[in-house]
């Protein structure tokens, strides 16, 4: 037990220096994980680590769903709808068709049947490592809410796919009709069991008295809540989970307080680091235990089958973001889309973000060890191999190539005429002079007797006068000038108020309690600062 406890929390400190490795080296911290346990792996009398699928599906993919959900733009996802849900069903079934027709002519003794399998396990991406390897690139918008929007959605589609490939392993028999309307089926069933839960956890955030902890706990039932009863009944849980995690995404300030935001904001992003990190060391930790589980399979072999899959893969994923453009282009004459011209740039750029992660390798470790015969699962360990070699591939090789890409094709915003630091500006304008205008209004008669009135009123005018007078070219020109020094004075004032907390914090006539809340407030005072010029720096 204790010996179980030292190795998890190794492993923890481990991922936390990689991701720092990461940080200094500027490379996605995925990537730097998966390497770096593939090394640790290689560690002579290190303990092998196995996945457990199980705990994959149900400890892990829950609140990692739902957090992608809580944080999606529901406006960015409802105008991409179109491109999102053809690439996380059309796109995903028309990948595991190539790679299944395939991998039955290349691997040997591979059926359609297991080629389908193995094209459900790998052809849904991986948004958490495409939108870690773009946030140090300067790539549209577009790119980053349609990686996203499809990574929702995208495993349910896979992992129903997957489900009527092994039964058609199993028993050997496949009937399409009876696929389609089953997969539609468990899809819808899905849609409709989530957003029963999360009406249910509206109303009690909503109705009941509540405090910011119970919250924050509540956040944390209830992607569990979704997936289980979802998956009780055979219907898909990741639908479940993203359908309730949308909705009261949607209703945030409407169910929680300003306080269980923040406090639910902080936990999740918290939680979500470790759990992300957590799965992406095992891919790499994984590899000596998929290695022996070859058995007599040649491994030259072996690694010839998964290159060969894996630019299979790339290159189906390239063809269909390519081909949905010029779609797009035809279409938009009859219907109205959200890009009538897409042109070929993002559509190359989407379509090389198309890394593959922990989902594909849980799913290929929960192919049953026997069949319902009690025969040994054909080819499982090939399969295994393969889908090892895809994730190595996509993640690390396109991983690391995506940036460079990025900034070759030299591509442009354009959804968004204005940039973010003028949307910033007149958005706080506009704020300031609201708020200003409903106290010359409203609140008249009580300035000139209440002093933090005036204050308030005061603070409201100044800022209103910087922000009329700085135009966009001169916050750009400041944004390493006096921006810059304004938040480093900034900071030092609020580091000396901390240094005279810490003073009083020693006396005995006042509390503890009262000192730390006034460091909160500072901690708050420095965040909203950064946020200010969070678009400027």
């Amino acid at each position: 037990m204790h010996e179980s406890i030292i190795l998890y929390l190794s492993l923890v400190m481990a991922i936390m220096l990689l991701v720092m490795l990461a940080q200094r080296i500027k490379i996605a911290y995925p990537i730097v994980l998966v390497l770096g346990g593939l090394a640790l792996s290689l560690v002579p009398g290190l303990p092998s680590v196995e996945i457990d699928p199980q705990l994959i599906f149900l400890i892990f993919l829950p609140p990692l769903l739902y957090e992608a959900a809580w944080q999606t733009s529901w406006k960015d996802f409802w105008k991409w709808r179109r491109v999102i849900g053809s690439f996380a069903f059309i796109i995903v079934i028309f990948t595991s068709c190539v790679i299944a027709y395939v991998s039955q002519a290349v691997v040997p003794g591979f059926t359609l049947a297991l080629g389908f399998l193995l094209g459900g396990i790998i052809s849904p991406p991986d948004a958490v490592a495409t939108t870690s390897i773009l946030q140090n690139v300067k790539v549209p918008k577009r790119v980053i809410t349609i990686a996203e929007g499809e990574s929702l959605l995208n495993d349910a589609s896979s992992l129903v796919v997957f489900r009527f490939a092994l039964a058609a392993v199993a028993s050997g028999q496949f009937v399409l009709t009876d696929a389609i309307g089953s997969f539609f089926f468990v899809i819808v069933m899905g849609f409709t069991v989530g957003l029963g839960i999360a009406l249910i956890f509206y109303a009690i955030l909503r109705w009941l008295p509540t405090t910011p902890s119970i919250d924050t706990i509540l956040t944390f039932v209830a992607p569990y809540a979704m997936y289980i009863t979802a998956e009780e009944f055979h219907y898909s849980g990741v639908i479940a989970v993203v359908t309730g995690g949308l909705f009261l995404s949607r209703n945030q300030h409407s169910i929680l307080s300003h306080l269980s935001r923040i406090q639910g904001i902080n936990v999740w992003s918290t939680v979500g680091f470790v759990l992300n990190g957590i799965v992406f060391m095992l891919i790499g930790l994984e590899l000596p235990v998929i290695v022996q589980g070859l058995g007599e399979a040649s491994m030259g072999e072996a690694i010839k089958y998964g290159l060969i899959i894996s630019a299979v893969v790339i290159l189906t994923r390239i063809a269909s973001t390519v081909g949905a453009s010029f779609f797009t282009v035809f279409i938009s004459r009859f219907i109205t889309t959200a890009d009538s011209s897409p042109g070929l740039r993002m559509p190359l750029i989407f379509g090389w973000a198309g890394m593959r992660g922990v989902v594909s390798l849980a799913s290929a470790l929960s192919i049953p060890l026997l069949l319902e015969n009690g025969q040994p699962f054909p080819q499982r360990n090939m399969i295994l191999f393969i889908t090892f070699v895809v994730i190595l591939v996509t993640l690390v090789f396109q991983g690391l190539t995506l940036p460079p890409l990025v900034r070759l094709l030299k591509v442009e915003e354009r959804d968004y005429s204005v940039s973010a630091q003028e949307q910033d500006v007149i958005i706080r304008r506009k704020l300031a002079k609201a708020s200003l205008d409903l106290i010359n209004t409203k609140f008249a008669h009580e300035v000139n007797d209440n002093e933090l009135l005036q204050s308030l009123k005061f603070k409201l005018e100044s800022d209103i006068g910087f922000l009329d007078h700085v135009e966009q070219s001169e916050v750009e020109e400041a944004g390493h000038a006096y921006i810059t020094r304004f938040q480093e004075i900034n900071k030092e004032l609020l580091d000396h108020k901390r240094h005279i907390l810490h003073q009083f914090n020693k006396k005995e006539t006042y509390e503890e309690e009262i000192i730390r809340q006034h460091l909160a407030q500072l901690d708050l005072e420095e965040e909203k600062v950064r946020q200010q010029f969070l678009h400027i720096e």
